[in-house]
Order: C-alpha cells, then structure tokens, then sequence
C-alpha cells in the first residue's frame, strides 16, 4: 500500500468519480492512475470504486470508509509537514479560510489586514460557499477552517467553536414606509414583500420560522444568493430584506437604511471549525484569536483533545463557549 494510491482514490472521489479529471489535478497519468487503484483493491481484497462499463459511478459501502481513512492519513501526513515548519521557526505556509459571503466581505476583511502584516509570508485563500459547503471544505482537508453559521447537517470529525453572534437588521430603501412604523412586529413586515435570503443559511430557517411560529407566511419577492445581491433589489424598491446587521453599512449603502430587529429574530451563532485530527500551526491559533480573542490556544487545544476522546460519541458538544 502506497500514499500516492490513497491521493489517487481520494482524488477521484473528489472529482466526482472522474479518473481524467483526478489524474489532470495529480499532474499523472489516467492509465497509471487506474492501475494503481487495481493494484491497491487487490491488496485489500475489495472493490473501492463501483464501474459500469469500465467507468467509475460511484463507491462501494467498503469503499467509504476506505475514503474516510485515506483522508485522515493524508491530513496526518499534511499534519507532520506543519510539524517540521512550526520547530524548524518558518513563519511562511499557507491559511486556507472556507467561509460564506457575509463573511468573507463584512467581518473577515478587518482579521485578515491584521494577519497579513503579522504574517506577510503566510498565503491566504478563501473558499465560498454556504455554511454546510464550507464545512465540508474542511472536513474534506480542503480548507484549514471554517468560519460561518450553522450548517443544515452534522460534522462527526470537526471541532466547532461557538464564536461572534450575529444579529439581524431590517433593510429598506430610503422613505419606505415601514421605516416610519413605531413599533416593528411580524405583521407590520409581512405587510411588505420581502427579499429572503439563500435558504441554506441559518439565517433564512430562523427568519422564516419566526413567521411561521407566529402562524404569519410572509410574501416572498425571490430568494436571493447573498446579502449583497438582496441590497440591490431592495435598493430598487422592490422590497425589504432581513439582514446581518454587519452586512449594513452607511458609508456604502447610503441609499438604505436600517432598523434592529433582534427582539423578533433570533441571532445566530458563529462557529469556527477544524478537524479533530488535524495539526494546527501557531498562526492558525493567531488567526482564531484575531477573530475571537477569547478563543485561546489552550481553550481551542482542549476543544480538540475532547473531540478525540469523544470521537466515538458523535453527539457530544465540543467546543462550546462556557
């Protein structure tokens, strides 16, 4: 059994099954590669991959879990690298950040100027996506961290630290006139439709349930990507938008105006998170502390070893703020 059969198969399983695709991204060849794959199905004496026609559709029950251990060993081995850069006094590496929209755009841009200056020879990239996608990104060794809000399903092997919460604004148009209104309630902003947020966000499930708690089904304009895209429309005086209150800003959206909306909506909460096998590199506990200076070293280092004592208890809170 070789590392670079276990790269090959995760990289196919990455690629969507595609052995061209996977050997293009290895810089190696497809027949190669194939081979390879044969040569490590035989040692372990099972299919990994199922074919039809020769082509790879999909993986087999005993090939998950070969996946599953093939990752770990090649972030262990990513983990050994980092050991030899921390105690070798390199400052230079790589942060590799999966994060949402709001995120990247209103709360990241200020940690990361700090970061930089501190660490200028630390390359840094962003991965997109929603809260369950970047999870994802990190349980999959994609990304380093996660910084975002709940996803919509578990991740057994990642650690998440309870950070920021964000609360919630009502966005309007300049002169709309829900901006008038005394008091704001459920039914004053279900008078008006509403620009709803991407439905894989937390955000948008606690809005929306909000309403429907209160037997009240707004009237939903469309659904829009991010909280940019919904500004624009609100800005065309097509309709309102609840919103991050972060993702409101005076000096670049003069045209709108924004009221609280806490006491109607409940915030949500920001997490931060690694895998619990994984090696982490002293800016990356820099990093986390810019973002959150009560998230320290040793707070994170126990948030991890929980996790891996209680690695056959997928339930367990790990990582909370107490």
């Amino acid at each position: 059994m070789q590392l670079r059969q276990l790269k090959y198969v995760v990289e196919i399983h990455k690629r969507g099954n595609h052995i061209s695709a996977a050997a293009r991204a290895l810089n190696t060849s497809q027949p190669g590669m194939s081979k390879q794959i044969q040569l490590l199905e035989y040692e372990l004496g099972f299919a990994i991959f199922q074919r039809k026609r020769n082509r790879v559709i999909g993986l087999t029950d005993p090939g998950r879990t070969v996946i599953e251990i093939a990752q770990r060993i090649l972030n262990d081995v990513d983990s050994l690298r980092h050991v030899r850069e921390d105690y070798s006094g390199e400052q230079a590496g790589a942060l590799s950040i999966a994060t949402t929209h709001t995120y990247a755009r209103y709360i990241l841009p200020k940690v990361i100027d700090r970061f930089v200056k501190r660490y200028p020879q630390v390359h840094i990239s962003l991965v997109q996506g929603n809260p369950t996608e970047i999870c994802e990104a990190v349980d999959s060794g994609q990304a380093d961290l996660a910084v975002g809000t709940e996803s919509i399903r578990p991740f057994p092997n990642l650690v998440k630290l309870a950070s920021i919460p964000i609360t919630r604004s009502l966005v309007a148009r300049e002169g709309h006139p829900i901006l008038k209104a005394k008091t704001l309630s459920l039914k004053e902003i279900a008078k008006y439709p509403i620009i709803a947020h991407d439905r894989y966000r937390s955000g948008q499930w606690k809005i929306m349930n909000a309403f429907r708690e209160h037997g009240i089904e707004p009237r939903v304009l469309f659904d829009s990507v991010d909280a940019d895209v919904s500004k624009t429309y609100v800005e065309l005086g097509l309709g309102i938008a609840i919103l991050a209150s972060v993702a409101v800003d005076p000096k670049h959206d003069p045209e709108l105006r924004a009221r609280d909306v806490g006491h109607l909506f409940e915030s949500s909460t920001t997490y931060i998170s690694l895998r619990a096998n994984s090696y982490l590199r002293g800016f990356v506990f820099d990093f986390v502390q810019m973002l959150d200076p009560a998230l320290k070293p040793e707070k994170i280092r126990a948030a991890l070893r929980s996790r891996a004592a209680a690695e056959a208890s997928p339930s367990a809170a790990v990582g909370r703020r107490g």
